[in-house]
């Protein structure tokens, strides 16, 4: 009886033991083959210009070749959702923005049927550079007091550009406009280099961009930056000021970044070695040497980090778009 029991202990004990070893075989080493990195826009774009920075160096460090995809349409909805629908076994990423993983879907419900917070993972945001607000070069005001004065005394008279309804671009202008109680006429533009060649021209009053678009026309003459939607200059141009030097516009802080997804469902343990390998790629001088030259800083937060900043950008985007009622549709 007791050899029974004995027996049975051992068997048990030998199925517990193959059970495990079936467990760890089934979960093979990551990665094993190419990984392809999806760029919602089309090449030649700032964020296709990004992946081209970041990708050979990642692939260096997974010991795998790092394909990039451009896949554009509808703002960049349509690569995003290839990404969202792709399987999640840490084999396809995504490489995108603020505009389409969080604003697309509140000013376009009915045609985005993604949720960029719900049906992606966040893995590492790899950098950001603030709005900013800026003029012709024949406007009268000269400093971003006298110009919100400006605006206050002569609502509707002046008109701001940006690159089209419900962008990133197009809410921090009207952030602008709600907090600060000012009445500015909103011009959508398909391309960003088209509203810098018109401001520069005094086709347009004012527009609201990347600080990195008009740096070198501002420093040259060509058009005036008022100020940076930050709460503090940004290294690549100092002397652009925050806006909140204005009491009305302080804490209307409005930024452009780029971050790594993955599909929801992707491992934790392959978003954790991605993020690793990412801190390493955002380490090097080289890569970080052409964010800065790109007026972009490299921040590198790590997933749990990156989800809380989704989250805030989730709820100030969602107030301008319901407060304004904006719709892109």
């Amino acid at each position: 009886m007791y050899l029974d029991i004995a027996r049975r202990r051992a068997l048990l004990a030998a199925l517990a033991f193959a059970s495990c070893g079936t467990a760890a075989i089934a979960e093979p080493a990551w990665p094993a083959r190419p990984i392809t990195l999806i760029v919602p826009y089309g090449a030649g774009g700032n964020v296709d210009v990004m992946a081209r920075w970041i990708g050979p160096e990642l692939s260096a460090r997974l010991g795998q070749p790092v394909v990039i995809e451009n896949v554009s349409g509808a703002g960049g909805v349509i690569g995003t959702e290839k990404a969202v629908r792709a399987k999640p076994d840490g084999y396809t990423l995504l490489l995108s923005v603020e505009s389409t993983v969080v604003i697309a879907k509140m000013v376009t419900p009915s045609t985005v049927r993604y949720d960029g917070l719900a049906d992606l993972v966040p893995v590492t945001l790899l950098g950001s550079q603030p709005l900013a607000l800026a003029g012709k070069p024949a406007l009268q005001p000269k400093t971003a007091e006298a110009l919100y004065a400006e605006l206050k005394s002569a609502p509707g008279k002046f008109s701001y550009a940006s690159s089209g309804v419900g962008t990133s671009l197009h809410l921090g202008g009207e952030l602008l406009k709600q907090q600060g109680g000012v009445d500015m006429v909103h011009v959508p533009y398909r391309a960003g280099v088209q509203i810098v060649s018109d401001l520069s021209g005094n086709q347009l009053d004012l527009a609201v961009l990347p600080l990195s678009m008009v740096i070198q026309q501002a420093r040259s003459g060509k058009l005036r930056v008022y100020g940076v939607m930050s709460d503090k200059a940004s290294a690549a141009m100092p002397e652009a000021l925050p806006l909140a030097g204005v009491p009305a516009w302080r804490g209307a802080e409005v930024s452009v970044w780029q971050g790594i997804f993955a599909p929801k469902g992707t491992p934790p343990r392959i978003v954790a070695q991605l993020h690793s390998a990412l801190a390493q790629v955002l380490a090097n001088p080289g890569v970080r040497k052409n964010f800065e030259d790109g007026g972009v800083t490299p921040l590198g937060a790590g997933p749990e980090e990156f989800a809380d900043f989704l989250q805030g950008e989730a709820a100030k985007f969602s107030a301008i778009v319901a407060k304004g009622n904006i719709r892109a549709e």
